[in-house]
């Protein structure tokens, strides 16, 4: 059974900083990436930020500069570095991953979701 279970979310300030961890548990072949999603009220779940196996990473244009995913590969574990913070990054934001839990069995795995409070 594949966990995920994440910590780091709060209330902040404008212009400050958080940090995100989701540490991935169980029994699993590989995985194939990592990311983190957000969801603010009233919006549709969005990409925020991904790392792939091979290291390569993407993010939403709205967090370029600003945010830094990372990962630990021995701790199965990504991060998600929040800096320069805005009210308009207030959401809940869940980590995904994307493993094989064998060769032949790939699937995703979402975190329960922390909140990302930002106040002006």
């Amino acid at each position: 059974q594949v966990q995920l279970v994440e910590s780091g979310g709060g209330l902040v300030q404008a212009g400050g900083s958080l940090r995100l961890s989701c540490a991935t548990s169980g029994s699993f072949f590989s995985i194939n990436a990592m990311g983190w999603y957000r969801q603010a009220p009233g919006k549709q779940r969005e990409l925020v930020a991904r790392i792939m196996s091979g290291g390569s990473t993407n993010y939403v244009d709205s967090v370029k500069g600003r945010f830094t995913i990372s990962r630990d590969i021995a701790k199965n574990t990504v991060y998600l570095q929040m800096n320069s913070l805005k009210p308009e990054d207030t959401a809940v934001y869940y980590c995904n991953v994307d493993l094989r839990v064998t060769v032949w069995q790939r699937t995703e795995y979402w975190g329960q979701g922390t909140q990302v409070t930002v106040s002006s």
